[in-house]
């Protein structure tokens, strides 16, 4: 009998969670699972010091956090993956989309915020860190906020496996394991295993699995990149306890 075990290979600069298997996107992650989070996060965004009407989301992915920001501001939504940015768009068809590399993006117009959520935490290297916080300043108003969310940060990384997934009224669904460990302490990242199983909606049953590495920095690394892009920032933890950074962008 043939062996079933099958080695994962390592990860690849385009994950097939954000390009063929993004129309599954809804099912591994929807917006129901974000409402809390955004909950949270108002305040952050929303400041008695003055009002905030635009925002620009860097790495914005299928739009599940969008869903519930967009009625508080008028929101544009960006990342590199064309194909996450279809499935945002179908979610949030009100908001403005752009295919764009949260590394490298120029709009050449600023914002009241701009947020990056956990797509921080595919800059892998220090370079690409510093210059998606480059793009975010490059696009936050003077006196704007610019807030930065990654998983976690060297402090606080703990190695966890999670599961989840959803069905759809059509007869599909989706079920995953993600397992996250540091393979190297003395490096910079670390790595999640994600495993899917996928059902259509004819009852077809499939398995697909790869590998993602993340970049993995220090508390003062952030702060040390925001103030040398001009928006020094504070920490806070949130109820998850993640390390939320929130930068103000300083005058011209």
């Amino acid at each position: 009998m043939a062996s079933l075990r099958t080695v994962i290979p390592p990860p690849v600069e385009e994950p097939h969670l954000y390009t063929d298997l993004a129309s599954w996107w809804p099912l591994f992650s929807p917006p129901e699972e974000y409402l809390e989070e955004a909950e949270d996060l108002l305040p952050m965004l929303r400041p008695e010091a003055g009002p905030a009407r635009t925002m620009l989301e860097l790495g914005s992915g299928g739009g599940s956090l969008a869903f519930h920001l967009k009625k508080h501001f008028t929101l544009t939504l960006t990342d590199r993956s064309p194909e996450m940015v279809a499935v945002s768009r179908a979610v949030n068809p009100e908001c403005e989309h752009r295919v764009g590399d949260m590394r490298s993006l120029r709009l050449g117009r600023t914002f009241d915020r701009v947020m990056v959520h956990d797509a921080i935490m595919y800059a892998v290297e220090r370079e690409e860190a510093k210059a998606t916080v480059l793009t975010a300043a490059a696009h936050c108003r003077p006196g704007g906020r610019v807030v930065l969310l990654p998983d976690c940060v060297r402090e606080t990384f703990e190695p966890l496996t999670e599961s989840g997934g959803h069905d759809a009224p059509d007869g599909r669904g989706m079920r995953y394991l993600m397992w996250t460990w540091d393979p190297d302490p003395d490096d910079e990242t670390f790595e999640t295993a994600f495993a899917y199983l996928l059902r259509e909606a004819d009852g077809t049953v499939s398995m697909s699995q790869e590998r993602h590495r993340f970049g993995l920095f220090r508390r003062d690394d952030w702060l040390e990149w925001m103030r040398e892009a001009g928006i020094p920032a504070t920490t806070r933890r949130d109820p998850w306890n993640r390390e939320v950074f929130i930068g103000v962008r300083e005058p011209e």
